[in-house]
């Protein structure tokens, strides 16, 4: 196998490099897996794998979804949705194994309730992106059998501003001739920290390469397609509108502080796959870019159809510490979040196309509403010798989806958690712990589609997650770490009570209220060097999942789903008065394909290698460095897990020398042709990104950073296998852009 082989080759340049025992200098290496402090377990050591994205990294590159500016980290990848939408995934965990966390609190938008949906996160001035698994992760968040991929943005600052600071920026965009504007205000007035925030964010269409959009078999023979002269995706465009306003105080019994914070966006959704008896054509799931109906005139009958997303958020936080310092109580630190959600899908006719009359029935619009109450605690008890934390954790969500395209009726989730970390520093060894215990409540509805009955479902069960690390220093530069975790997750809201059309995803989805917990064991080991000019890591792992829930789409009515499709069975209503309108259904929606979230026993097996070394070259330093990810993704019966990403290689060249730095990247994605029921195979691409980034000092008055960058240059008609629209909605074509920003 090929693993064996990069396990080898990573193994025999950590050894050569060990008995060579060069002198040290240091080291660059932008994605190796670090031992770091990471600010949601400050200040103890973690030993299990973290990456930690410094914010100057964010800030200096394009403005991009939360799941894109993750994507080059080993390990870590994206299931993409448009420009807009971008949900990261690890090691094959994707949805609700992954939490999103701002602040460390999880970020509770409605990014759970459809691929189509982006995650709210504001990425202006963040300090940094944490991307953690292990034990530590099991403090913040139920279910995270891949990990938490946390945004710090010190909007509530737990200690004084030392000075006041003053940011503005600008960026443009060539690939949707988008541009951003910012800035964001620091300072201590009168013994309290303030911090203000605003972005501004409009991207229109992004340009493809021609020919980039793959069309279904069924309309291979329509030359006349628009998309095949199109060199740019409708309906991709994005504008995003954010502020945020901050105010603690701090001192030596610690601080107190609150924030508020709104983000507004309005977003198209290049895919949409409509109602067949609205467009004549039972397989035009894409008539947004390419039915019949819409040729170069927009057709005789239809006009050009926009449909699009607008979201509304804002959330009030309260987060404080108090240092206590009696007895074993060290200190309690506390948090509070109100979370108001608000998603709005609508349809709207273009310009110029008014006056179809009846022809063309008006949508109402859907609304999602996320509405989340959070609050919690850490203690700290730790002594000299060992780190202890102990959390409680209480949330009360409301979820509910109301209008045309609806697919599931309102639903409640509430969880009660107790959590326990343990670090410490054994000599022989490092150790860190982390147990978990949840009791989660979720109610909903599942409305019979043939009858009109609802049937009331109340899922309330409890969870226990585990995770321990081992590590050792093996060297002043090599070490070795053990890892174990077995985490239990129960079905979200949409795996259970799911049930009607999700035409983003082209989809007839059907839940289950019987579904079971899953349970993911998961062993890895990673060895890791760094001597300071050369740096080496070998991770492995293999994650055996039990009932594994998953969305499957199913074969034909006649094929043996029998057990698991009960709104497919339906084919022998022909005879029957009393079913028509049920049949009316079937029709309305036999476009769309027919998927059950089923489940199964699952394995993750997979591996991240990444090889580095720094040279001095003239007054500055060059590293170059190599890394590699595979996951393999099995169900029990031999089949493979759907939307897998394929295994990658990446290139990083990075040259610092004093105010100038320059990083070019390839990223070689290969061939995905382990592929599930379904599925089709998705083809290579290569992705070359570069940037080149210059500080100015202002003599005094400030300093200004201007980075010039590039993204697909060149310009690769690229797809993400994991993508549910990655046939329709290609990734973006070549981009320049450039960025400033002032500050003084």
């Amino acid at each position: 196998m090929k693993v064996y082989f990069y396990a080898l080759m990573a193994m025999s340049l950590i050894i050569t490099q060990i008995n060579a025992d060069e002198p040290s200098s240091n080291s660059d290496g932008e994605a190796e897996e670090v031992v770091v402090t990471a600010s949601i377990l400050n200040p103890s050591r973690i030993i299990n794998p973290l990456y930690v994205i410094a914010g100057d990294d964010i800030e200096d590159d394009a403005t991009t979804s939360l799941g894109e500016a993750v994507d080059s980290y080993p390990g870590v990848s994206i299931a993409d949705f448009g420009a807009a939408v971008g949900q990261p995934i690890i090691r094959g965990m994707s949805g609700p194994r992954v939490k999103i966390l701002k602040n460390g609190i999880v970020n509770r938008d409605v990014s759970g309730l459809g691929a189509d949906h982006l995650n709210d996160i504001d990425l202006n001035d963040i300090e940094q992106i944490e991307i953690i698994k292990g034990p530590s992760s099991l403090l913040y968040a139920n279910g995270t059998s891949g990990g938490i991929i946390n945004v710090v943005d010190n909007c509530i600052a737990p200690e004084d501003f030392t000075e006041s600071e003053f940011i503005a920026g600008l960026e443009t965009q060539s690939v949707n001739d988008g541009d951003v504007q910012h800035f964001n205000y620091k300072d201590n007035i009168g013994g309290f920290n303030i911090n203000a925030g605003y972005k501004k964010t409009e991207l229109g269409n992004f340009d493809i390469p021609n020919d980039a959009i793959i069309h279904e078999e069924d309309h291979d023979d329509h030359d006349d397609h628009e998309e095949e002269m199109l060199s740019f995706v409708k309906n991709s465009d994005l504008e995003i509108e954010s502020s945020k306003f901050g105010i603690s105080r701090s001192g030596d019994w610690g601080y107190f502080g609150l924030s508020a914070d709104n983000l507004e966006s309005m977003y198209g959704i290049p895919f949409h796959g409509e109602h067949a008896d609205e467009h004549g054509d039972g397989h035009d799931d894409h008539d947004d870019d390419h039915g019949d109906d819409h040729d170069d005139d927009h057709g005789d009958e239809h006009g050009e159809e926009r449909i699009f997303s607008t979201t509304d958020q804002e959330s009030f936080t309260i987060k404080g510490q108090y240092n206590i310092g009696v007895n074993l109580l060290n200190s309690i630190e506390y948090t509070y979040r109100d979370t108001d959600y608000e998603l709005v899908e609508a349809h709207a006719e273009e310009e110029g196309h008014d006056d179809h009359g009846d022809e063309h029935d008006e949508h109402a619009p859907t609304v999602f509403t996320n509405d989340a109450t959070e609050y919690g605690a850490i203690f700290d008890i730790s002594t000299d010798n060992l780190i202890q934390k102990i959390s409680v954790n209480f949330v009360d969500e409301d979820s509910a989806i109301v209008g045309e395209e609806s697919f599931m009726n309102p639903a409640n989730n509430e969880e009660t958690t107790f959590g326990y970390f343990l670090s410490a520093d054994l000599d022989a060894f490092y150790l860190d712990a982390g147990f978990r215990l949840d009791q989660i409540e979720r109610s909903g509805s599942v409305t019979d589609d043939e009858h009109g009955d609802i049937d009331y479902y109340n899922y309330d069960d409890d969870t226990n997650s585990f995770a321990i690390s081992l590590g050792r220093d093996l060297s002043d530069s090599f070490s070795m770490n053990l890892g174990f975790a077995s985490v239990e997750r129960l079905p979200s809201v949409i795996e259970l009570y799911m049930n009607g059309p999700h035409l983003a995803t082209g989809r007839l989805e059907t839940g289950n209220p019987n579904l079971k917990g899953e349970t993911s064991n998961n062993f890895d080991i990673t060895f890791d060097y760094d001597d300071g000019d050369f740096f080496a890591t070998a991770s492995f792992y293999v994650n055996d999942v039990d009932n594994y829930i998953a969305l499957i789409d199913m074969e034909d009515d006649h094929d043996d789903h029998d057990d698991h499709d009960d709104h497919d069975d339906h084919d022998d209503h022909d005879d029957h008065d009393d079913h028509d309108d049920h049949d009316d259904h079937d029709k309305e929606f036999a476009h769309l394909i027919k998927s059950n979230y089923l489940q199964q026993d699952a394995e993750f097996k997979g591996y991240e290698l990444e090889i580095g070394r720094t040279f001095s070259l003239g007054s500055g330093d060059l590293t170059l460095s190599f890394a590699r990810d595979d996951v393999d993704a099995e169900f029990s019966d031999g089949h493979n897990v759907p939307r897998i990403n394929p295994a990658r290689n990446i290139y990083t060249l990075s040259y610092v020398e004093n105010d100038w730095l320059f990083k070019l990247s390839l990223k070689d994605v290969e061939k995905q042709d382990d592929i599930a029921e379904g599925e089709t195979v998705t083809d290579s691409y290569q992705m070359l990104n570069a940037r080149l980034t210059k500080t100015f000092n202002m003599n005094g008055a400030g300093e200004l950073k201007v980075s010039i960058f590039g993204s697909n240059l060149l310009d690769e008609a690229a797809r993400n296998h994991s993508s549910f629209v990655k046939n329709e909605v290609p990734l973006p074509g070549r981009n320049y852009g450039a960025k400033f920003s002032y500050k003084f």
